[in-house]
């Protein structure tokens, strides 16, 4: 009895919590399963058992069904006219919307019937690993670059290049997975482009040329640009209105963690130089392409772990697949009861509302032309279907709330992504003026028949004369020889890095197997001069005593954000997601402003890791309300657009704030916190969605 008056007061919190809900026929809209109505039968006999006739209550009202005595008669004779085919359709499309929005309230009340349990749980690590690998991807690049540079001889422009790619193809991936998730499936599409991911990322270990390097990066980041606005919209389908919030939060935790993740790595593995292998002069294998394998390793479980889960329930009802749908529904309520020790629960929803299906499209058949003219065909339909999404984000409905998230994302990663960038920048930067400030001058030096073969750093020599002395297996690190003259020397087995010889004389000297290249000399004079068997490719660079700060740096920066993630995660369903993004954004732009009293490494340091702490709630925030202003059928396409405007501040803001290092830091400070001041003003115009179903 008590069971059967609490799912009644429940249905009647579900029928009447929008005041607007007047009901619908069960014969119009509905699956109606024969099958599974005999299995059924004694579970909803379980589920009336202590009420007789005179009770009048309803059965279908325990699956949150209305009673067809409350069917206006508009509603009746609609489902008595005309066939499908004949109406118009935006009688069609109404009918779906309201069909839709029903749904969405049945939908919450299963949900919940389901329970929060293992398998959310399940699906959360599953994910999250998606995710994980997400902030290793944005990561990989900006460790491998100083060893990458040197293993192919890189050029700034390059190295510009190289580091801006993996956001171009982010950029393309998250836009195109988001729209192909709500036409092809959650699951489906976030298998494809992990797939992607991976292989592309474990092929670019391999490479040895800088354009295929480049190409497999590329390719790379496409993959893993859908995973993050595929994530959050699989996850968000299986969570309830209570939960959403700060489950999903907990979710944005992984990035953190991959950030982690790359930085221990790189600190354990880049800078051990012998952990790699050649065969022959041609081929590397240098220790920073093991570490690019690793980090393809977060991609690779999640890609497996994800075959054992299954597709959204929620985007299968929007494509009428009842049965499907109601199977996970079952499975995922099986699964959390079981664990809770009540293996015994009947799921008591026996049927489901589908929204009306509207064929807009025919594809050819599979009897029809060649197989390539069928591909196409699908392949046009996908195209034309992702594109009507795409256009169906910016109509009345939904056009101002996109316009204002596609400011709010674009300002938060101009600002974020720039800064992250750019700290980095300017620790290396004080390192080297720090480093110069130690440089050794020696002036008119004059060394006679003497033979060296130990290593050179951070010296200049000027005015020097060398008078038949040898140079034997040495290594030169950032010496400059400057207005200098050799006669009769002889220079083998020489390993150089920022080396150079500038309006110098060089006089009957041979240079055997060294790799002081033409462009290490600069204005000098050659007589008789030659270059035998000069090394082919580039060398790595000595290992530097201060190379563990640029891993320690990124390793602080991730972990800082932990007090955010988890402060956000408890606020989020209490305070709201505008409040959230607004406040975060306004935190982090005054924090913005102490960057002008970070003159010292540590300064730097401390001011970056109380920046990403507080601007981490704001990109929490984000991800929550993007995931809840859009409906199922449009929520993935809509977070792939917002995603992918969001690289390309991160590419703006990279290729600025980069420029102005060793140059003025007023400039960036003043971008960052103006974007993040108007983008968080901005925010609060948005409307609140953590009472809201998910549509």
């Amino acid at each position: 009895m008590d069971d059967g008056y609490r799912n009644k007061v429940n249905q009647d919190d579900y029928r009447y919590q929008d005041g607007s809900y007047d009901g619908y026929a069960p014969n119009n809209g509905y699956y109606q399963g024969g099958e599974e109505h005999g299995q059924e039968e004694d579970a909803q006999s379980d589920a009336t058992e202590g009420h007789d006739e005179d009770d009048e209550v309803y059965e279908g009202e325990y699956q949150g069904i209305p009673h067809p005595d409350d069917i206006e008669p508009k509603k009746k004779r609609k489902s008595q006219g005309l066939p499908d085919e004949f109406r118009d359709h935006d009688d069609l499309m109404a009918e779906k919307m309201e069909d839709e929005e029903q749904l969405a309230h049945q939908y919450e009340t299963i949900i919940e019937e389901c329970s929060h349990g293992r398998f959310q749980w399940m699906l959360f690590i599953v994910l999250g690993l998606a995710l994980m690998a997400d902030g290793v991807e944005v990561f990989v690049v900006g460790f491998v670059l100083p060893s990458a540079e040197k293993d192919m001889c890189l050029s700034r422009t390059n190295k510009g290049m190289l580091g801006l790619i993996v956001y171009l193809g982010m950029m393309v991936g998250a836009i195109l997975w988001g729209g192909l998730a709500d036409k092809l499936g959650r699951k489906h599409c976030l298998s494809l482009s992990l797939s992607i991911n991976a292989t592309f990322g474990f092929l670019s270990s391999f490479v040895q040329g800088y354009g295929f390097f480049l190409f497999c990066r590329l390719i790379s980041g496409f993959g893993i640009g859908g995973s993050l606005p595929v994530v959050f919209a699989y996850f968000s389908e299986f969570l309830s209105r209570e939960k959403r919030g700060e489950h999903l939060s907990w979710l944005c935790m992984f990035w953190m963690i991959g950030g982690l993740y790359a930085s221990v790595m790189a600190w354990s593995i880049i800078p051990h130089y012998g952990w790699g292998f050649s065969m022959g002069t041609n081929y590397h294998f240098h220790s920073w392409r093991v570490f690019v394998v690793v980090c393809s390793l977060p991609c690779i479980a999640s890609l497996t772990a994800l075959k054992f889960m299954p597709e959204s329930p929620r985007f299968l009802l929007e494509l009428g697949k009842h049965d499907e749908a109601w199977m996970i529904l079952k499975q995922v309520h099986d699964t959390n009861m079981r664990a809770k020790g009540e293996p015994e629960r009947v799921f008591t929803v026996a049927n489901i509302k589908t929204p009306k299906q509207i064929d807009e499209f025919i594809e050819i058949q599979s009897s029809t032309g060649t197989w390539y003219q069928r591909f196409f065909v699908r392949a046009m339909t996908t195209f034309r279907q992702v594109l009507d999404n795409v256009l169906y984000c910016l109509t009345a409905q939904y056009r101002m709330n996109t316009l204002f998230l596609a400011i709010v994302w674009f300002t938060m990663a101009l600002s974020y992504y720039g800064l992250i960038v750019w700290f980095p920048d300017m620790i290396r930067y004080y390192q080297e003026e720090a480093y110069k400030s130690r440089e050794k001058l020696f002036i008119e030096e004059s060394v006679k028949d003497i033979t060296f073969n130990f290593t050179l750093e951070n010296q200049v020599h000027k005015n020097g004369t060398y008078i038949n002395d040898k140079f034997i297996k040495m290594k030169f690190r950032d010496v400059t020889f400057e207005d200098s003259m050799f006669e009769e020397c002889y220079f083998e087995d020489i390993t150089s890095s920022e080396t150079f010889f500038r309006n110098c004389s060089i006089i009957r000297t041979v240079f055997f197997n060294t790799d002081l290249y033409e462009h290490k000399f600069i204005d000098c004079k050659f007589v008789n001069t030659t270059f035998m068997e000069q090394k082919k490719g580039c060398h790595l660079d000595f290992e530097r005593d201060n190379d563990f700060l640029v891993y320690l740096v990124s390793f602080l920066g991730s972990l800082s954000v932990l007090p955010g993630n988890i402060i956000s995660a408890l606020l989020m369903d209490k305070i709201g997601r505008i409040k959230m993004i607004g406040g975060s954004m306004l935190i982090s732009a005054v924090c913005c402003f102490f960057l002008f009293f970070g003159n010292s490494e540590s300064a730097m340091i401390g001011w970056q890791c109380l920046f990403c702490g507080t601007s981490i709630a704001a990109w929490n925030a984000l991800d929550v309300i993007t995931v809840e202003l859009y409906p199922t059928h449009k929520r993935a396409t809509a977070f792939g657009i917002l995603n992918g405007i969001c690289k390309i501040g991160a590419i703006l803001g990279n290729s600025i704030f980069a420029s102005f290092v060793g140059i003025t830091k007023v400039i960036p400070i003043l971008l960052a916190s103006s974007a993040l001041v108007a983008g968080g003003l901005l925010a609060l115009r948005l409307p609140e969605t953590r009472d809201q179903v998910l549509m």
